[in-house]
């Protein structure tokens, strides 16, 4: 389905999209618009629909016709890894790619999801006053999109990340994944059960399940309720809505954001990445971005 986004029908311009199934309500073209303008780059981003079994086809029509980038979402991350014949390390350590470019005909690609997270997560500390190093941090959920986080995580210097999951043995195979670079970081990384969750105080909770698409919250609020402090963040990696996590925890009385911001941090290490721009002299403008999306809500 490139016609959606046909790179040859924008002469003059480098095309790029983001590539997912389902895909209409995605923000990311809105949000390569304005870095675009800013940093004046003659740019086109879309979006492409693609079928469950034709991502392989769908993204090599895209390339042939002249594209140069692709973001990749759900349910594609795992497929586009596999793709690529050159893989960043911090798509090695996910096992997964939320991007895909080509160069001198070789397909590269990264995974920006983990360091868009801990540059969001930086700013919303820094406002606070407060820094990611030392916190204690719950990590609810071990799929791909948790998978893709514990280890910029543990790089931005947190003293420890428990990781909660319906299917404990899911949380603790991740342990075992990141174990060797936990240790070199002398921090503490585990699996704890659901059951167990009101044992512990966390200044940093990040949902990193599905249950923010529904209408669902991973934790009941009595749980939450005995897992947090005054100060405690709730993070939910969805977007666009103030899912049933959020609501519970604004109603103890702490902060609660969705992940919008993070959806703009990895956008931006994206446009990074394929513009090669110098942010020295011109960082794009994360703000801007986000109060873009939000007033298109």
């Amino acid at each position: 389905m490139t016609d959606q986004v046909n790179p040859k029908d924008y002469p003059g311009k480098d095309v790029y999209a983001v590539i997912g199934n389902p895909i209409a309500h995605s923000k990311s073209p809105l949000i390569h618009e304005v870095f675009a303008k800013q940093t004046n780059q003659a740019i086109h981003y879309g979006r492409i629909f693609s079928d469950l079994n034709d991502f392989k086809k769908t993204t090599l029509e895209f390339f042939e016709c002249g594209g140069k980038g692709l973001n990749v979402t759900i349910p594609f991350k795992l497929e586009a890894y596999k793709l690529a014949q050159h893989r960043a390390p911090r798509a090695q350590s996910a096992q997964a790619a939320n991007m895909l470019w080509v160069e001198n005909g070789q397909w590269w690609c990264d995974n920006s999801d983990g360091e868009g997270l801990t540059r969001d997560l930086r700013r919303l500390f820094k406002e606070r006053g407060a820094s990611l190093s030392g916190i204690h941090v719950l990590l609810l959920g071990a799929g791909g999109a948790a998978q893709g986080v514990i280890e910029p995580l543990i790089g931005a210097g947190v003293a420890s990340i428990s990781i909660a999951n319906r299917t404990h043995e899911k949380a603790t195979a991740l342990v075992q994944q990141f174990s060797g670079v936990a240790t070199k970081a002398q921090m503490n990384l585990k699996a704890v059960s659901l059951a167990e969750l009101n044992n512990g105080s966390y200044d940093l909770i990040i949902n990193a399940t599905a249950t923010g698409l529904s209408d669902a919250s991973p934790i009941s609020k009595d749980v939450l309720q005995a897992i947090i402090h005054s100060d405690t963040l709730a993070y939910d990696m969805v977007y666009g809505k103030e899912t049933s996590f959020m609501q519970d925890a604004k109603a103890l009385g702490i902060t609660a954001v969705d992940g919008l911001g993070m959806l703009v941090e990895q956008a931006a290490l994206a446009f990074e990445t394929w513009r090669k721009l110098d942010l020295q002299k011109t960082p794009l403008d994360i703000n801007g971005a986000i109060a873009a999306v939000r007033a298109s809500y």
